[in-house]
């Protein structure tokens, strides 16, 4: 039993990326995606999101330089610790790059200039609820120029349009996504 259980181990540990590396990067995460989908939060949505696209990424890069990766044999040892970075809720390794490295290239994007003539399609706006009372600036803005009447007509309207919304049968999860 010493020798055959010997050789088990020695099997199991040079096989530990490929045993591990499916746990951690799809098992776990599509548990926690489902996790996120279910409650409120949109901190572990980002966290989530941005790992599939990260994990899309690698996977690409993968794809496309398959030969030259074949040639590294430590690949699948950092793919498994990048990976585990990624997705440990200890670590939040896929919130961190998007904190920092994907959404301030989003919300300041410097595009090259290939030409006076070439267009620009897309431009995020900037700061659009910056502060966590911009609500309640713009229904003050909208009380100042309209007057307190419009904006509780305009409230009244919105609640009857929610209860007819709800009351029909085109609103399948509202109640579930009340915030």
């Amino acid at each position: 039993m010493g020798a055959s259980g010997n050789n088990l181990f020695q099997v199991l540990a040079k096989n530990f990326d490929v045993l591990a590396l499916p746990l951690v990067t799809l098992v776990y995460p599509l548990y926690a995606s489902i996790q996120a989908i279910e409650t409120r939060s949109s901190i572990d949505d980002q966290q989530w999101l941005t790992y599939w696209v990260l994990y899309s990424l690698i996977t690409l890069f993968e794809l496309t330089f398959a030969k030259v990766l074949e040639l590294l044999p430590i690949w699948p040892y950092a793919k498994l610790i990048l990976s585990c970075w990624l997705v440990l809720p200890h670590f939040n390794g896929a919130a961190h790059v998007y904190r920092y490295y994907i959404r301030p290239f989003y919300m300041n994007p410097r595009m090259p200039q290939i030409s006076q003539t070439s267009q620009i399609w897309f431009i995020p706006r900037k700061n659009l609820f910056s502060k966590q009372d911009d609500v309640l600036a713009a229904a003050e803005r909208y009380m100042e120029e309209h007057g307190t009447e419009a904006f509780e007509r305009l409230i009244s309207k919105a609640d009857r349009d929610g209860r007819a919304r709800r009351n029909g049968n085109h609103m399948i999860f509202d109640n579930d996504y009340v915030y």
